[in-house]
């Protein structure tokens, strides 16, 4: 018989234990973590538990991508163009902006403010992404931003991180025996599939992907049982066929571009063939810096956003790529080295669902680059110019941070 969902009760169900005295000694910084999640930290032990090899993990990435990118804006040392020049000033300072929020969500925040207010952020989104309809401007045959003046707000980045809040927030409130099924997915499926819709309406086919990607991972590490993702796997392959005939034109396109890019060279074509051009000559060691001939010439598109990883492959070479790749794997494994500490149920879902969301958005669009995948609007984390990717990556790395501040690697608990 499946156990069912029960509302969790902190007065009824018995306190955490003690941590043991050697624990103790090993960890001897002050601090109390309650029952229900209430803290009583001070601004010393916060710092002394900040993941300091996380931050310098993003930094030295987003290094390397400020370098990357004065490159694919098309600037040289000897010749520098002052409107490239502003790409490189506007990236660094919502790297700057962006930590400040970083260390903000994480040393100033508390975890039962995020989990009370997670419907409403995850509201806020929907609401922003139905506001993109009415007043979203159009680029590229897509409606996807807002003006707010001093920048363009893509509210589907922000649904990417409001998402994983509130379905964590469903799940932390549940106590899960052995494995849940149908009945208890009705309304974490809800939260995925409104934002689903409304972005693939945009059209934005690589952001609703993610977001259902990483949606069904925090479902999955809640506690789905075995069954049911055999059933979702299913159902899965069965509605492709329905998904197939409701994508666009041009989506249908990009998907047999994928198998066959040389057939239209010059039309759909053109953008992969590029890329893997790119990619391809760049050899061991790459052709230096601001060297990429493809980039340079004007041959690679989009070389600033998403296609910024050839830049990288054309002037780096296969060196230049394993070292970006070993730090995304470095980051990975450190978010989910601090979801296994976690203290709480809402700490563990969103460390693995943030964790997840920047994983999928490595491998998409590089697989996308190098004729892996099809073609999709998704940027490369930390090194495509973007101000509302990049903002909205290091909140989430923020709630990550937060969640290793109150590990269990340094608890010591109330009764």
């Amino acid at each position: 018989m499946r156990p069912a969902l029960t509302p969790h009760n902190p007065v009824t169900e018995p306190p955490i234990h003690p941590a043991d005295p050697e624990q103790k000694n090993r960890n001897p910084v002050e601090g109390v973590l309650s029952v229900d999640g209430s803290t009583t930290l001070g601004w010393k032990e916060r710092w002394q538990r900040f993941p300091w090899s996380l931050i310098f993990l993003l930094t030295l990435t987003s290094l390397l991508g400020l370098v990357v990118l004065y490159s694919a804006a098309g600037s040289h040392l000897t010749q520098p163009d002052s409107n490239n020049t502003q790409y490189l000033l506007r990236q660094a300072g919502r790297f700057a902006l962006g930590l400040v929020l970083l260390f903000a969500v994480a040393v100033l925040g508390n975890e039962r403010i995020y989990r009370r207010y997670a419907y409403l952020a995850y509201g806020f989104s929907l609401v922003l992404l139905i506001a993109v309809f009415l007043f979203g401007s159009i680029s590229m045959g897509a409606r996807r931003w807002l003006d707010i003046g001093f920048m363009r707000l893509q509210p589907s980045e922000l649904m990417k991180v409001t998402m994983v809040l509130a379905v964590a927030r469903y799940y932390h409130d549940r106590t899960v025996v052995a494995g849940f099924g149908l009945r208890d997915l009705a309304i974490p499926l809800l939260l995925i599939i409104c934002p689903v819709v409304l972005i693939l309406k945009q059209p934005d086919l690589g952001t609703a992907m993610i977001i259902a990607t990483v949606g069904m991972v925090v479902i999955v590490i809640a506690g789905l049982s075995w069954k049911m993702i055999t059933v979702s796997f299913a159902l899965l392959a069965a509605a492709l066929p329905v998904a197939w005939n409701a994508m666009h034109d041009y989506q249908r396109l990009r998907v047999y571009t994928l198998f066959f890019p040389e057939k239209d060279p010059l039309g759909s074509g053109y953008h992969i063939i590029q890329s893997k051009i790119a990619v391809g000559s760049g050899g061991f060691l790459g052709k230096g810096f601001l060297n990429g001939s493809q980039s340079h010439l004007d041959f690679l598109p989009e070389r600033h956003t998403d296609f910024i990883f050839s830049v990288l492959a054309e002037e780096w070479g296969f060196v230049g790529c394993v070292v970006l790749l070993i730090l995304y794997l470095l980051i990975t494994a450190r978010g989910l080295l601090i979801a296994a500490t976690a203290q709480h149920r809402f700490g563990l879902l969103t460390a693995v669902g943030f964790i997840a969301l920047f994983s999928f958005q490595v491998i998409i669009n590089i697989g996308m680059v190098i004729g892996l995948l099809p073609v999709v609007g998704i940027p490369l984390p930390l090194i495509s110019y973007g101000g509302s990717s990049m903002i909205t990556l290091l909140f989430s790395m923020g709630l990550i941070a937060h969640v290793a501040i109150y590990s269990k690697q340094y608890r010591k608990t109330i009764t």
